[in-house]
This record gives structure tokens, sequence and C-alpha cells, in this order.
């Protein structure tokens, strides 16, 4: 059968399958919600750093973190129910699972830190974001140090 032999079906229909607005969705937009994210409506701590950056392929958590780190574990230890999670990132150079890796190993050194200061094992969530959500676009290396990071989001 050659391609303009094909038959054709006209699947428009005036029976109100097609969306309110026309675009032929089928969902009308006035019924549908936001999705909810964990965390993402919750208040952050003021005054709290919540950054920890990274030197170049390094997991180390670096001397002048430490205040901020007491800073944010005295507010867990003071505060039972809240929970934080430990967001590692990397920048852009490296492969897809490397990154991924470094990510992690990152967040890991941030709860392991946390951990020494006494706060919670179950008040602490590590995960990795490798190089997906970039602090800053650019290919220099005040971009790539500003995406080297794990950030404490609390929920």
């Amino acid at each position: 059968m050659k391609l303009d032999e094909a038959p054709v079906e006209d699947r428009n229909t005036t029976t109100g399958q097609a969306g309110q607005d026309g675009s032929g969705s089928g969902v009308d937009p006035r019924g549908v919600t936001g999705v909810q994210v964990p965390g993402m409506d919750t208040e952050q701590p003021a005054a709290l750093s919540r950054i920890v950056y990274f030197d170049y392929d390094s997991f180390e958590v670096r001397a002048e973190y430490t205040a901020a780190l007491e800073a944010n574990a005295r507010y867990l230890k003071a505060n039972p129910n809240r929970k934080v999670a430990l967001e590692g990132h990397t920048d852009e150079r490296g492969g897809r699972e490397y990154n991924l890796a470094l990510g992690q190993k990152r967040a890991e050194a941030v709860r392991r830190s946390l951990a020494l200061l006494g706060v919670s094992e179950s008040q602490m969530e590590p995960v990795s974001f490798g190089e997906e959500k970039p602090a800053a676009m650019g290919m220099d290396e005040t971009s790539y140090a500003k995406n080297r990071r794990v950030e404490m989001t609390y929920r």
C-alpha cells in the first residue's frame, strides 16, 4: 500500500473530547492541580548558611565550613522533627556516572560531619544530583566552583 492510499481517520470530534481551550488535549486545565514536592514549600531557616562548596574532584569538607555546619547541627538538634536533604552537586566536567558518584560522596561527607556534631541519622538524607542541577551556567572556573556544592534543604 502506498502512503497516499493509506486510510485516514478523522479523530476530531465535537462531543467535548477536545480540550476546553481547543488544544485537543482532552484535559480541562481548570481541573488540573499542581504537583506537591515535599520540602518545596517548607520554610528554610533564616540566617543559616546552607551551602558547602568543594574543590575540583574532591569530597573533602574544607575547614572554612566548620561554623556553617556547626550552626546547622545546632538547628537540627534543637528541632528534632526537622529533616534535611543533603543534595550533592558537581560541575559538568566528568562523565554522568562519575559525577553522580562524586555528588553522593560530597553529600555523605556533609552527613558524616553533621553526625559527628550530634545530628541524628534519621534527620538526614544524602542524595546526589551530579551535574544535573547547576547553580551557575558557564564554562569557566567561577561557574564550575559554584556548581561543586552540597545544598542543605530543610523539610
